[in-house]
C-alpha cells in the first residue's frame, strides 16, 4: 500500500525537529480560529470604518465560514499533490498576505474578497494538523499531539472576545487582521525548516475532477448559506428552500460520481468503515455543542447582561482554563482506556454542563455561569481526543489527510447546522415568551414578576387591576431581557440534548486499544 512521502521523511528528523515543525502547524491553526471569534467582536467597529449597510455587515463572516468549509474536506487531496510540508507552508503564507489585505481594505467589496481568500486557506490548516498527528508521531506520541492541537483549537474562540475587544479598543480594526502576520511568517518558516521534505507532485493536479470540486463547492456553499438566512426569513421562506435544494441535488451528484470516480477529490469510502462514521458522528454532535456554546455565552452576555466583548471575554476565560487543566489528565487516560469509555463519558459530561445553563436567570453572570463553564471544560478534551482515535487512529496512514478533512468537515457542518437551529429557537420562541411574560404580569403572577426584575414596590402598589400603560413601557426592557433570556435558555436544552443523544451511537464502535496497549503489543 502506498504511503505519503512524510512517512519515510519522518524516520530521517530528530524527534525535536518533528515537534518544532508540529508546533509551528498548530501555531498557524490557531490564528485561523481566533481569526473569526476576533472579527466576530468587532464587526460594529469595521462596519462603521467602512460605511458597511448593516444588513451586508455579516457577510464579512460569512465569506470566511464559507470559503473554509469547501477548503476542509479538499485537504486530502491537496496533501497528494503538495505533501504536508509544502500544503501547510502555501496556506499560512497565503493567510498571511489575505491577512494583510483586509487590514489593508478601504471597501466592503475589497475586504469580503480578501476573507474568502483567507478563509479558503485557513480552511486547510485544522484538518492539515490534525492528519500530522497520525503522520508525524508514534502512537505512545499521539495523544499529547492530539491534546496540544485540541486546546489550541477550542482555546481560540474563547480567548477570541478579550483579544478583539482589547485590539480595537487600544488600537484599530486593521489590528484584527494584522496580529496574523508575524505568527504566519515565523510557522512558514519553521514548517518549511523542520517538517519532513517531500516531493511536489504538480503533475497530480492534471488528475484532479473539476466537476467534482465545482459540485462540491456549489453544495457547501448553497447550504452554508440557506442556513445563515433561514432562521432571519424562514426556513420554508425567501430563497432558503431553493439554496437548501441546490445544496441537496449538487451534494447527490458529488456523491454520485466521487464514488466511481478512479481519482476522486474527496475519498467517501471512509464512510464503509464503522468506527470513522461513529467518529464523525460525534465530530458532528460535539461541533453543535461548541460552536452553541461560544455562541450562546456572548448573546446573553451582550444582550441581556449588557457587557462589552473584553468583558464577555474574560468571563468565558474559564471555560479554557478548564480545558487547560484537564488536558494532562485527558492524555494520561486516553493512553490507557478504551476510547470508547472516555467518549461516553466525555460527551454525558459535556451534555450535563450545558444542561446547567437551561436554569439561567436575567441576572446570571460569572458567578451563575462558573461551574457550568468548568464542567463543559473539563468534558471537551474528552469529547476530542477518543473521538478523534475512533475515526482515525486505525486507518492506513496513507489514508488519513483525506479521512481527516471529511472528520474535522462533519466538525463544522454540526457548528452550522446546529447555530442554524439556535437562531431559529432564538426568533421564533422570544416573541412567543414575550407574550407569556405579559399576559402573566397582567395576571399579577409574582414568580413571573421576580423572574423578570420588576421592582416589586411599583408592581404591586396598583393591586388589583391591570398594568398600566406607563408600567408597561417602563418594564418594557425587562420583558424583552426575560423572554430572550427563556428562548436561549430552550437552545442550551436543545443542544444539550442532542450531545446526549450521541451517546447512544458509541456502544457501536470497535474497540480501538489504547496507545499505551498499542505499543505493549507492538512490542511483543
Amino acid at each position: 500500500m502506498s504511503r505519503p512521502p512524510e512517512i519515510a521523511a519522518v524516520t530521517s528528523r530528530s524527534p525535536l525537529a518533528v515537534w518544532a515543525g508540529f508546533i509551528a502547524m498548530c501555531i498557524g491553526m490557531f490564528m485561523a480560529i481566533l481569526d473569526v471569534q476576533v472579527v466576530a467582536t468587532s464587526l460594529p467597529t469595521i462596519q462603521g470604518a467602512l460605511d458597511i449597510p448593516p444588513d451586508q455587515m455579516s457577510w464579512i463572516q460569512t465569506a470566511y465560514l464559507t470559503a473554509e468549509i469547501i477548503a476542509i474536506p479538499l485537504t486530502g487531496v491537496l496533501t497528494r499533490f503538495l505533501g504536508m510540508r509544502w500544503l501547510f507552508v502555501t496556506a499560512i503564507a497565503v493567510f498571511t498576505v489575505a491577512s494583510i489585505g483586509c487590514a489593508a481594505s478601504g471597501s466592503f467589496t475589497e475586504l469580503v474578497a480578501w476573507r474568502v481568500l483567507q478563509g479558503f486557506s485557513g480552511g486547510t490548516l485544522i484538518p492539515a494538523v490534525f492528519s500530522a498527528v497520525f503522520i508525524l508521531f508514534p502512537v505512545h506520541r499521539q495523544g499529547l499531539a492530539t491534546t496540544i492541537a485540541g486546546v489550541l483549537a477550542v482555546l481560540a474562540p474563547t480567548v477570541g472576545p478579550i483579544v478583539g475587544g482589547w485590539l480595537t479598543a487600544t488600537y484599530s480594526w486593521h489590528w484584527l487582521f494584522l496580529i496574523n502576520v508575524v505568527p504566519g511568517i515565523l510557522s512558514a518558516l519553521a514548517a518549511a525548516l523542520y517538517l519532513p521534505h517531500n516531493s511536489v507532485r504538480l503533475h497530480e493536479f492534471r488528475r484532479l475532477d473539476t466537476l467534482s470540486l465545482v459540485l462540491l463547492a456549489v453544495a457547501l456553499t448553497a447550504l452554508e448559506l440557506g442556513l445563515k438566512q433561514a432562521p432571519t426569513v424562514g426556513w420554508l421562506s425567501g430563497p432558503v428552500p431553493g439554496l437548501l435544494a441546490l445544496s441537496t441535488v449538487t451534494a447527490t451528484l458529488f456523491v454520485m460520481r466521487t464514488l466511481a470516480a478512479s481519482h476522486p477529490i474527496v475519498d467517501l469510502h471512509h464512510f464503509a468503515n464503522r468506527n470513522f462514521v461513529i467518529g464523525s458522528t460525534l465530530s458532528f454532535v460535539l461541533g453543535i455543542g461548541l460552536f452553541g456554546s461560544v455562541y450562546l455565552m456572548p448573546v446573553f452576555l451582550a444582550f441581556v447582561r449588557g457587557h462589552d466583548a473584553f468583558q464577555i471575554g474574560m468571563i468565558m476565560l474559564v471555560t479554557g482554563i478548564a480545558q487547560l487543566l484537564t488536558a494532562p489528565v485527558a492524555v494520561a487516560l486516553e493512553q490507557r482506556v478504551d476510547a470508547r469509555l472516555l467518549s461516553a463519558f466525555g460527551f454525558a459530561l459535556f451534555a450535563s454542563g450545558l444542561g446547567w445553563s437551561v436554569f439561567q436567570t436575567p441576572e446570571t453572570d460569572f458567578a451563575g455561569m462558573l461551574w457550568p463553564q468548568i464542567i463543559r471544560g473539563v468534558a471537551i478534551m474528552f469529547c476530542l481526543l477518543p473521538p478523534t482515535r475512533l475515526a482515525l487512529g486505525n486507518l492506513p496512514q496513507d489514508r488519513v489527510p483525506d479521512a481527516s478533512g471529511l472528520f474535522n468537515l462533519m466538525r463544522n457542518l454540526g457548528g452550522a447546522i446546529g447555530l442554524a437551529l439556535i437562531d431559529t429557537v432564538i426568533y421564533i420562541r422570544s416573541p412567543m415568551h414575550i407574550e407569556a411574560i405579559t399576559a402573566a404580569l397582567q395576571a399579577r403572577d409574582m414568580a413571573t414578576a421576580h423572574f423578570v426584575g420588576v421592582p416589586l414596590d411599583q408592581f404591586t402598589a396598583t393591586l388589583p387591576g391591570p398594568l398600566s400603560e406607563d408600567m408597561l413601557a417602563l418594564i418594557d426592557p425587562l420583558v424583552q431581557n426575560a423572554a430572550t433570556t427563556q428562548a436561549i435558555n430552550e437552545a442550551w436544552g436543545m443542544i444539550a440534548c442532542l450531545n446526549m443523544l450521541a451517546l447512544f451511537c458509541v456502544p457501536f464502535a470497535r474497540r480501538i486499544l489504547p496507545a499505551g496497549d498499542h505499543d505493549a503489543a507492538r512490542k511483543k
